[in-house]
């Protein structure tokens, strides 16, 4: 028993100890972070006490900390309550909680990623690096080519092609990787047509930037950022948003996996691949698993599997009009989206929004039941009750404020006359209830006398 104790409390020590050791790499900050920040590289997380979501991502930012101490990363992790610091937080622009923000010099990037321990990281060390990085030598390339899914190389030595690179490099390092190397480094199955170029490494193959055909080199890397077919999420759906692209998606439940559901899904990943040269300017494919988000998204109900295209920058989404069975019908669906033939529905108008914050209300008041009743009742119907309260209390108090204003109009005469008048109604209704009082005492009193008269007879 003496030995199980003693195991029982050294484990407990040994897990303060551990816990103590995890919080200490994760800073505490205040108003002073702001005058002394410049001199390293910061991750900081900006939370809300309150916020659910902030509470959620806790134990993940501690690891986040303890897993770039541990691995020498010069970036120093930290997290600031917003709404103690609100000045600081308003000038780095927190809108909402929580924020995570990686602090570099003068420049501020902000992470929009999922909130798991490997993406931050990997946004962490990503964006406190250089810029671009560079490659010497084939067994480098090979090895970032098998590491990364997307990655952008600049081949060629100094040209205005390569500061335009860097400049776009220092804007959208936030989503991928940027690297430059010499053409020797090349492994033997990569050709460029000429140099200096910039080339695009994903699903297994290379596109080459074309500036009169890909516009500006910024919208190009902004449109190539993502492997051609994804696993979409909440998150991931966000940042295409920022493509431009339209969404072409097979919504399918992977818990419970039909003949239909990988039937669309390997529609979608072909036109992926086989008609990238017709739709990859405007399209982003890929798959969701549950239609939970894209119905609160389109405030209805897509069926399940099914294909669904959404427009994010106008909140607009097309259907197809019949069962999408084969390539060449969900490449005519495409194409009318294309064209402009096809059903739009949803949209960004005044309709729609009054809708969209008459569908959040009501998501928000039915969460709220669904997790706690009780809570719901106290928080929708104590000021539904006290409402009532106040409007009885208003009527009422309007009824007594006529009454009392009616009597104040009558001249002293007037108000001598109508209480005569009201005397002179009670009296006559007192009148009414005694009368048929007196009319049984006189029956009565007759009945008295006929039997007396009797008896005397």
């Amino acid at each position: 028993m003496a030995e199980v104790k003693a195991y029982l409390t050294c484990g407990v020590i040994a897990t303060t100890f551990l816990s103590s050791v995890v919080f200490a790499f994760v800073e505490d900050l205040d108003d002073k972070f702001k005058n002394n920040r410049m001199d390293d590289v910061w991750l900081v997380d900006f939370y809300a006490p309150w916020c659910g979501y902030c509470k959620k991502l806790e134990p993940i930012w501690y690891e986040v900390g303890a897993e770039l101490k541990n691995s020498g990363s010069p970036v120093r992790v930290g997290k600031m309550d917003a709404t103690a610091y609100s000045g600081i937080a308003s000038e780095f622009g927190v809108r909402g909680y929580p924020t995570i923000k990686l602090l570099k010099g003068d420049l501020a990037y902000n992470y929009k990623g999922p909130r798991t321990k490997e993406d931050i990281i990997d946004f962490a060390n990503r964006v406190a690096g250089p810029s671009v990085r560079s490659l010497p030598s084939k067994q480098m390339f090979e090895h970032v080519l098998k590491r990364h899914d997307v990655l952008f190389v600049y081949i060629g030595g100094e040209s205005p092609l390569k500061e335009k690179y860097i400049d776009v490099a220092s804007e959208l390092i936030v989503y991928t990787y940027f690297f430059s190397a010499s053409e020797d480094v090349l492994p033997e199955s990569v050709r460029v047509p000429e140099l200096p170029c910039v080339v695009v490494f994903k699903d297994s193959t290379y596109f080459t930037y074309d500036e009169y055909e890909d516009g500006s080199l910024s919208s190009w890397v902004n449109r190539e950022r993502f492997q051609s077919y994804l696993q979409i999420d909440g998150f991931t759906l966000y940042e295409l948003g920022e493509t431009g692209k339209l969404v072409a998606i097979a919504v399918i439940d992977e818990k419970d996996p039909t003949e239909q559901s990988g039937r669309l899904k390997s529609l979608i990943q072909k036109i992926s691949t086989e008609y990238r040269e017709d739709f990859n300017r405007d399209f982003q494919f890929g798959h969701m698993d549950g239609s939970d988000y894209i119905n609160s998204l389109i405030m209805g109900e897509v069926s399940v599997p099914s294909v669904i295209i959404l427009n994010t920058s106008n909140e607009q989404y097309f259907l197809p009009s019949e069962p999408v069975e084969s390539v060449e019908q969900l490449v005519i669906f495409i194409r009318s989206v294309l064209d402009g033939s096809a059903q739009a529905y949803g949209g960004d108008g005044i309709f729609q929004k009054i809708r969209r914050v008459a569908y959040d209300a009501r998501s928000t008041i039915m969460s709220v039941f669904r997790s706690s009743p009780l809570l719901g009742c106290f928080l929708f119907g104590l000021p539904l009750g006290v409402i009532s309260l106040m409007c009885y209390g208003i009527c009422t108090a309007e009824s007594d404020d006529s009454e009392l204003m009616k009597r104040e109009g009558l001249t002293d005469e007037e108000e001598e006359e109508e209480e005569e008048e009201e005397e002179e109604e009670r009296r006559r209704q007192a009148g009414k209830l005694e009368a048929p009082r007196d009319e049984n005492v006189g029956d009565s009193e007759a009945e008295e006398k006929s039997a007396t008269e009797k008896k005397l007879d």
